[in-house]
């Protein structure tokens, strides 16, 4: 049995200042939270970096799929922190070369990985069989407790000082699991996400306009539950236990990294992105706090999405990180040292604390970045 991390800490200092800092900020009545794969590890589900060995031990994947998969692997070798959605991506890209050779005619439609030829068929069963692993990897049934816990932090009241908000909470969700949708359901908070019916559902964005939710769940990835009708081009919500006829090629809807944007332009996604966006850009009489939790900035599209949310919130959004990294890198970093939005960005990373101007450095790691204890800290457990 696993055991709690020590938050004692939190009760020093500048420690909680910065814990003060963050309750003060999130009784905001416009809150958002963007939340990654790492916030669905405590649910029992693999993070998106062991999904690979995850595939490629998997009876169901097909000697040749997992050749190329491996190959398209090897291809990626001397990288850092390539992972599975990477070679998907790459996957996806080959195919859409031997699209084009098809539609066009070449004599040579097939494509070269690790020196071996492979077909347009070949390459198309292998992102199927690897997509079709990769759900049921995800499809395992979780462990809500934590994200219920969650939930009734964000949206009711567990300590004094704390107030209900008539203001839906925004939940711009990374992952393609569905455990944020149970845990709301489970707490009895109403949410939309775009999906109309009920078990069985289809695409409707009004859902998401509905003003009675106290939930707005936006999958901007895609999720384990949406399924393509042959001659449907936007998803549907069907149980997999359900047999309909015509769904022998059902596939769930996941997007590879590299490809995301792109496919962003597409509704449903164009939709989901349109909102995000609108939701990150605070009315001018309005203030928003997103609090970005199990998301490790890897995909560009989301990472310019904030960005140009700050720049054009003339400060009416701050922006609260939880990182596992020692200190702010990469975008983080260019955020942080930017004078005209540094003191919108605030971050709780292993080693230390970081805003603005202000940096409290720790010699040892800080547990604070971990999603269940996010949840503590909401739940005002911690500093004792």
């Amino acid at each position: 049995m696993s055991t709690q991390d020590d938050l004692s800490f939190l009760g020093e200092g500048s420690y909680s200042d910065a814990v003060k800092q963050l309750e003060g900020l999130l009784v905001q009545d416009r809150r958002a939270f963007l939340l990654g794969a790492g916030c669905s590890r405590c649910a029992g589900l693999p993070l998106i970096s062991e999904l690979m060995e995850i595939v490629a031990n998997n009876d169901e994947l097909g000697e040749t799929s997992k050749e190329i998969l491996e190959g398209i692997e090897y291809q990626f070798k001397g990288t850092e922190d390539s992972h599975i959605e990477d070679y998907l991506s790459e996957l996806v890209d080959l195919i859409a070369i031997t699209d084009r050779r098809v539609l066009r005619g070449a004599s040579e439609k097939q494509i070269l990985i690790c020196n071996k030829k492979y077909s347009q068929e070949q390459l198309r069963k292998a992102i199927t069989e690897i997509k079709e692993v990769i759900v049921g990897a995800i499809s395992q049934p979780p462990e809500i407790k934590t994200h219920q816990q969650f939930v009734q932090a964000v949206h009711k009241p567990v300590r004094v000082g704390r107030t209900d908000s008539n203001l839906a909470v925004s939940y711009l969700v990374l992952n393609y699991d569905t455990v944020l949708e149970s845990a709301l359901a489970m707490e009895q908070i109403s949410f939309s996400d775009g999906m109309d019916g009920g078990a069985t559902g289809w695409w409707n964005p009004e859902t998401l306009e509905h003003k009675a939710a106290e939930a707005c769940v936006l999958k901007l990835h895609g999720s384990i539950d949406w399924c393509e009708l042959p001659d449907d081009p936007l998803p549907r919500r069907i149980p997999n236990n359900l047999k309909v006829e015509g769904m022998d090629d059902k596939r769930a809807l996941i997007w590879p990294a590299s490809t995301k944007y792109r496919e962003t332009q597409l509704d449903p996604f164009a939709q989901l992105s349109n909102k995000a966006r609108c939701i990150m850009r605070p009315k001018f009489d309005s203030q928003l706090v997103l609090i970005v939790c199990g998301y490790s900035f890897g995909d560009t599209h989301i990472n310019s999405e904030i960005k140009e949310a700050l720049d054009q919130s003339s400060g009416n959004l701050t922006v609260i990180v939880f990182s596992s990294e020692d200190k702010p890198s990469g975008c983080l970093q260019e955020w942080t040292s930017e004078p005209t939005i540094k003191d919108q960005v605030l971050i709780f990373a292993k080693g230390g604390f970081f805003h603005g101007d202000k940096e409290i450095r720790s010699e040892s790691d800080l547990p604070w970045w971990k999603f269940e204890n996010v949840v503590r800290i909401l739940r005002g457990e911690h500093g004792s």
